[in-house]
């Protein structure tokens, strides 16, 4: 299975319901009138070998937050930023170095609610033009690209569970290669699965 642009915009019109690092928990009782930070990344394709690829980082091991994870290039929204897709892509050109201009919006996901405390809008985008490619070694150990039709197939992805905060959490992985993509940003690409099928 490939999809193409015209895919993802399609994909874009239907409805889609937000998510959240505890919903596949539903044991979580989340405190009400939490306050969440606005935060946008950037799901960037570009066209690969065989179809379209997404560009993913893996975060820096030195990072207090999620260190060595696999995450979209992106951030909270500062108050320079217009709104969580500014965000998003001014994170996208100071992480991997990528320029604003080169990049077409496509639309956004349903935002999706972390357990740092973060609200954060996927953004969908296609880059057309190559680029060069300059991680930012505080932040970014690497940016890779992986084959949008692998995660974007439900079938590649799996269901586990671990010990967090005293408690089991059910999260989704969807590995690829050496690349254990599991967290926020498998529940992420899952919403943006089901709304391809």
């Amino acid at each position: 299975m490939t999809f193409d642009l015209n895919d993802i915009k399609a994909a874009l019109d239907r409805p889609g319901r937000p998510s959240s690092d505890f919903d596949m928990n539903p044991d979580v009782i989340l405190p009400a009138g939490r306050k969440l930070r606005p935060a946008g990344v950037l799901a960037a394709v570009v066209d690969g070998v065989d179809g379209l690829d997404l560009i993913l980082t893996t975060r820096s091991s030195a990072l207090k937050h999620h260190p060595g994870q696999i995450a979209f290039p992106g951030g909270k929204q500062d108050d320079t930023d217009s709104d969580v897709t500014a965000a998003a892509l001014r994170e996208a050109h100071e992480e991997i170095g990528l320029p604003p201009e080169l990049v077409q919006v496509l639309g956004t996901l349903p935002p999706h609610e972390t357990s740092t405390g973060f609200l954060v809008t996927p953004v969908l985008a296609y880059v057309g033009n190559p680029f060069e490619i300059l991680p930012e070694t505080g932040e970014v150990a690497e940016v890779f690209r992986v084959p949008l039709a692998h995660v974007l197939n439900p079938e590649n992805y799996i269901t586990q569970s671990r010990r967090w905060r005293g408690a089991m959490r059910t999260y989704y992985t969807v590995p690829y290669g050496p690349y254990y993509i599991w967290g926020a940003t498998a529940r992420m690409l899952r919403v943006w699965t089901d709304r391809m099928i």
